[in-house]
């Protein structure tokens, strides 16, 4: 099992970046994907999770009409467009993967409800 996360960089504020996370080694039936944060000092933070089946998907409170998660079913790669950036969006960005079913969306919400973890990606958000 293997996650690949790239796409990060510098970007300006109010700028636009685009994440991806490539997955191999397991079967996507009955799973969800997740998209993590942690900025320097703070403790990781969710982002947004999407289920692998229905593509429903669920976001923090704090990038909610701002970021859009997707997947492509067919590459096995979940995606994070992340629009009007701010300052405060910097941070490491980790994307996850969950094998099991825990019922609502909300459940995704919680680092512990993923199985594997990708290595990260750097965004900084500056002028």
């Amino acid at each position: 099992v293997q996650l690949q996360a790239f796409g990060g960089g510098l970007v300006q504020p109010g700028r636009s970046l685009r994440l991806s996370c490539a997955a191999s080694g397991f079967d996507f039936r009955s799973n969800a994907m997740g998209w993590f944060r942690q900025a320097p000092g703070k403790e990781r933070e969710f982002v947004a999770a999407i289920r692998w089946t229905l593509g429903s998907t669920y976001y923090a409170e704090s990038v909610k009409g701002r970021f859009t998660i997707s997947r492509d079913k067919v590459a096995n790669t979940v995606y994070l467009q992340m629009n009007s950036l701010k300052p405060e969006d910097t941070a490491v960005y980790y994307c996850a993967a969950s094998l099991a079913n825990y019922g609502g969306n909300v459940a995704y919400s919680s680092s512990s409800k993923y199985d594997y973890w990708g290595q990260g990606t750097l965004v900084t958000v500056s002028s």
